[in-house]
């Protein structure tokens, strides 16, 4: 495992499933709480860390959301940003497509343009000292309204030119895709990209699966672990050559398991997955750490390793000859290691 373990270390890597909200690790909560004068329910970083006990997504919900009231700054979303694209750049991501949800800031006060100008400057600032490149993606709250989401939107378009496309997270239950339908026609209309969210073992997960496929037309779906449980959906899956952005860490903290063998089967199966961190601040996992927990659970060889790194660049929203050029460099890796 030592070999195989520094390989992945050292393996140039793509990330696409990446909520800036979930970045925030305990020592930098409590310092933006001390900044912003707000009084966490903690004593220090342990006791924190210790409520990061999840059984199921709405569990993590509830202690994810409790914990953004500390960002309150342009300065709190650069340096929130910036941590993050500083941790991946250590572990070797060369690019990532980074969430965030500017309706759990916005809701509370926190102006769209607070946030996204905090972002924005961080991921200039990294790409010049560390030159890690990323791109920005605006997902919507699910159990909030479609007319929220519609308006969160049409905030967006003022600043269209740094966010590549728009997503769909927080709770699946009773909020399948088609209640955004219209949001996300208009945000196709506006020339942004789209994914969504289809979390693993929720209520309707296989037809909401299809609602995105067939009734939304994403161009990526997020998880979409239970896609297996239907070949007919596979194949659409594949023909369609929609990549999934899986997050084994994330799965063993909010389902039965990590789903590593999902991620194998879909392997098998030539379907484009995708190997990604989510919140890993809370999970205790970065990109290097999903890839040798996948690798450990159903001893992934350096080919299985490569492919789902090269299917990352692959469904990357990035224009031709920048993918070419990212995947040259993770071949020219290989050759030499």
């Amino acid at each position: 495992m030592s070999k195989l373990k520094s390989f992945i270390e050292g393996l140039p890597k793509c990330e696409l499933h990446v909520h800036l909200e979930g970045t925030l690790e305990p020592g930098m909560k409590f310092q933006f709480a001390k900044r912003n004068k707000v009084k966490l329910p903690y004593k220090n970083e342990n006791a924190l860390r210790a409520a990061y006990d999840f059984d199921d997504l709405i569990s993590f919900l509830v202690v994810y959301y409790e914990g953004m009231k500390v960002l309150q700054t342009e300065q709190d979303f650069f340096e929130l940003t910036y941590a993050y694209l500083n941790k991946a750049h250590s572990q070797n991501v060369l690019y990532t497509e980074m969430f965030f949800d500017p309706q759990a800031h916005t809701a509370r006060g926190v102006s769209f343009d607070t946030v996204i100008r905090g972002i924005r400057r961080a991921q200039l600032q990294a790409e010049i000292t560390l030159g890690i490149h990323s791109q920005l993606i605006m997902c919507f709250l699910r159990d909030w309204s479609a007319e929220f989401a519609m308006s969160t939107l049409l905030q967006s378009l003022a600043y269209k030119e740094w966010i590549i496309g728009v997503g769909l997270d927080s709770d699946e239950r009773n909020n399948p895709p088609d209640k955004f339908e219209q949001v996300f026609e208009r945000a196709r209309q506006e020339g942004y990209f789209l994914t969504m969210h289809c979390d693993v073992d929720q209520q309707d997960s296989v037809s909401n699966i299809w609602q995105v496929v067939r009734d939304i037309g994403v161009n990526r779906i997020d998880h979409g672990v239970n896609s297996l449980e239907d070949k007919k959906l596979c194949a659409e899956i594949r023909r369609q050559s929609l990549a999934l952005t899986v997050c084994p860490i994330s799965n063993s903290y909010v389902t039965d398991g990590t789903k590593s063998d999902a991620i194998l089967a879909m392997l098998a199966a030539e379907m484009r997955v995708t190997v990604n961190s989510d919140d890993p601040a809370y999970f205790s996992g970065y990109m290097n750490e999903n890839l040798i927990c996948v690798q450990k659970d159903v001893q992934l060889g350096k080919p299985e390793l490569v492919q789902l790194t090269e299917n990352a660049f692959e469904s990357a929203w990035l224009p031709r000859a920048s993918k070419d050029r990212f995947i040259v460099e993770l071949k020219n890796y290989v050759t030499n290691n």
